[in-house]
């Protein structure tokens, strides 16, 4: 029976999100220089070749999970959110998608030079700290720059430091209940910051 051009798309779309999820758990598991492209292969229950023909290998496969990361980062990171609730849905954000987070740690961890578009996306962070601060919404004395790496530390303090999680919390680091409460907690000490700002 011969299947209309419909399905065959429907069918190419499964095929491609099926290898987008074995890519994520496989880079989160060993980094991207640790993965291998018949592991993700064999985690999507697909061809290998098929990598190569969908994403253009193991690069493309990966600049794929990063603009799908980026995507994501619009329903949590809206520009009219306060500090606090900004850092505190990069938090949840990191526990809902554990392996995205995982995936930025590894990079971190292999110490190479970032693409151009991820230190463009930090530039403009940045930039947009530094009128939050104009706005009086962070402490004027802190350079935007230095706010910016203690903000993504914090925010990644679940994926990046579980040990310290369990030892000082006694919760799960993957959990929804410390991530609602780690959230919380954040939301309050970059509202206290704020406030002290605007009281200076």
């Amino acid at each position: 029976m011969r299947r209309e051009p419909e399905e065959k798309q429907r069918d190419a779309e499964r095929t491609k999100q099926r290898i987008v999820e074995a890519a994520v758990e496989e880079f989160a598991a060993k980094g991207f220089a640790g993965a291998r492209v018949s592991a993700i292969a064999d985690r999507a229950g697909v061809n290998k070749q098929l990598i190569s023909y969908y994403f253009g290998g193991k690069e493309g496969l990966y600049r794929e999970l990063t603009s799908q990361w980026e995507q994501a980062e619009g329903g949590f990171a809206e520009e009219s959110a306060s500090l606090g609730q900004l850092v505190a849905g990069y938090v949840k954000a990191n526990s809902e998608h554990r392996s995205f987070g995982k995936l930025l740690v590894w990079e971190g961890l292999a110490d190479g030079a970032p693409s151009p578009e991820f230190a463009e996306g930090m530039r403009r962070n940045v930039e947009a700290l530094r009128e939050r601060q104009a706005r009086g919404e962070s402490p004027a004395g802190v350079d935007p720059a230095a706010m910016m790496v203690a903000l993504f530390a914090m925010a990644a303090a679940g994926v990046a430091f579980p040990q310290v999680v369990r030892a000082v919390c006694g919760m799960d680091p993957g959990s929804a209940e410390f991530a609602s409460f780690y959230a919380g907690q954040l939301e309050r000490l970059m509202d206290a910051l704020s406030l002290g700002s605007a009281e200076g």
